[in-house]
């Protein structure tokens, strides 16, 4: 009995057992396990003609790098900054607060130069130098010099300053306007207190204008930068920007970021403008800078459309200043400017850089387009004061820390005043002392009506000891400032 049931529980168990096993191998597949099998690598070679030998992977920069590291130096100042300061607290308690005392503290900045001559000249970046009261210069070689300061130009961010040293090693000029985009450059700077250093990319774009100089220099900035994406941080500024042949062809001078670090494009001042530059901070103290006597502007889409103008390239002519080069030779508001010298202009920074090569009393030719016809003009350019005349360096009109332009003539309706010269832009020196802002008009200087930069010129230049300026801000503010040029 308990045989035969054992053995009907073991049938039992075997038969399920096959029907589990048919089940799953009828509805279930098993993981496949996929085996790759070597196979031969047949070498691309084999289909295409290579030259023989090691290929390089990228240009070879290590002969720019070599020829560029030791002519790029650290750039130390030291400068006096006023902060205000309200007094004693216990006093203020009981009888209210009193006006803020200024009071200096000594600030240290740094930056990068570039040695352009045997004899120990140095270019790099005007806001580096701005308002320094010492200038130390450390080479690569780790010799320390103390600089003085040739001149600065503002208007581009370009500085000159002199160290007392001889057969220093340096770099010589190359040529921006050849650069093409998609070129390899190198950056060479001295970035968080390190000794030269050198980073590559390629040039982005030419011709930019990210409007920092604008911002401070009203019209008179010159903005045509070359866009790189070479690595470029805080201490760059004023370091070099050289070619593949390691020729210097920009100072770095800006980066765009949000965050005050490189975060993809740094921009370089062209050395088409670096040159004029210095060569007019060598020869003359200042630069002597040739202008069209026009306001300008970017033709864009709909103002083309809207003037019909025929064209979306060159610099639109939105006014022509009176006794202007621009207005002798018979441009006209509404032209086109689209070259100079037989070189296009596409846009405001290109017509901008092109001008500035140039010094007042040069002749150039303008080719603008007028009704849809091209016109030649020959101009004669001027100096900011309307003469040709080589503007001097003199130390009383230079200490005022200030650049001018004109009013236009819808301003002063607005303003209901009749003459005036306005402040452009701001830097160290007297004017930021007095607490003189941008946009300023002055209309009288010394109770002389101002009706230009060389009225007030002579008038600052007759002063012995202090200058009375009487005048109105854009807002209908009117001011009035003492400023004592003695000290």
């Amino acid at each position: 009995m308990n045989t035969k049931k054992l053995f009907s529980v073991f049938t039992v168990a075997v038969l399920s057992a096959l029907i589990s096993v048919i089940t799953y191998s009828h509805f279930f597949k098993p993981e496949q396990k996929i085996v790759e099998l070597a196979q031969p690598v047949v070498p691309a070679a084999q289909y295409m003609s290579l030259p023989a030998g090691p290929q390089q992977q990228g240009p070879d920069l290590t002969v720019a790098a070599e020829r560029s590291v030791h002519s790029v130096v650290h750039v130390k100042t030291i400068s006096n900054q006023s902060s205000g300061y309200s007094g004693n607290p216990l006093y203020e308690f009981f009888f209210g607060p009193g006006l803020p005392t200024p009071r200096q503290q000594p600030v240290m900045g740094a930056g990068s130069g570039v040695i352009i001559t045997k004899d120990g000249y140095i270019v790099t970046n005007n806001h580096v130098i701005e308002g320094a009261t010492n200038i130390e210069v450390t080479l690569n070689d780790n010799r320390t010099f103390e600089a003085k300061l040739t001149g600065t130009d503002p208007a581009t961010d370009i500085a000159l300053i002199k160290i007392d040293a001889e057969d220093l090693p340096y770099l010589e000029y190359g040529n921006s306007d050849e650069l093409k985009i998609g070129e390899w450059v190198l950056a060479v700077g001295n970035p968080f207190n390190l000794t030269s250093t050198v980073t590559a990319g390629i040039v982005s774009a030419k011709s930019r204008n990210i409007n920092i100089l604008r911002r401070e220099q009203g019209t008179l900035g010159i903005e045509s930068f070359i866009q790189t994406d070479a690595a470029v941080n805080p201490g760059n500024s004023g370091g070099a920007l050289v070619n593949t042949s390691g020729d210097l062809v920009g100072i770095n001078t800006a980066i765009a970021s949000q965050t005050g670090s490189y975060t993809g494009y740094s921009f370089a001042v062209p050395v088409s403008i670096v040159k004029k530059v210095v060569a007019d901070l060598m020869e003359y103290g200042k630069v002597q800078r040739g202008v069209l006597g026009v306001s300008i502007r970017d033709v864009n889409s709909e103002l083309a459309k809207e003037m019909e103008l025929g064209t979306t390239q060159g610099a639109y002519v939105v006014e022509v200043f009176e006794e202007s080069g621009a207005e002798d030779a018979g441009i006209k508001k509404g032209d086109v400017i689209v070259s100079v010298n037989g070189e296009d202009v596409t846009k405001v920074s290109e017509l901008q850089e092109k001008i500035s090569r140039y010094r007042p009393g040069d002749k150039v030719n303008v080719t603008a387009i007028r009704d849809g016809k091209k016109k030649e003009f020959n101009v004669t350019l001027r100096n900011i004061y309307g003469s040709t005349d080589v503007v001097k360096a003199d130390k009383p009109f230079n200490i005022l820390g200030a650049s001018f332009e004109e009013v236009s003539k819808e301003e002063k309706m607005r303003l209901k005043i009749s003459n005036g010269i306005k402040v452009s832009g701001v830097t160290s020196g007297k004017f930021r002392e007095a607490g003189i802002q941008k946009g300023y008009i002055i209309t009288k200087a010394n109770r002389v009506p101002i009706n230009s930069v060389e009225d007030f010129r002579k008038v600052v230049e007759m002063v012995e000891e202090g200058l009375f300026l009487s005048g109105i801000y854009p807002n209908g503010q009117v001011a009035y400032y003492a400023i004592n040029l003695q000290n």
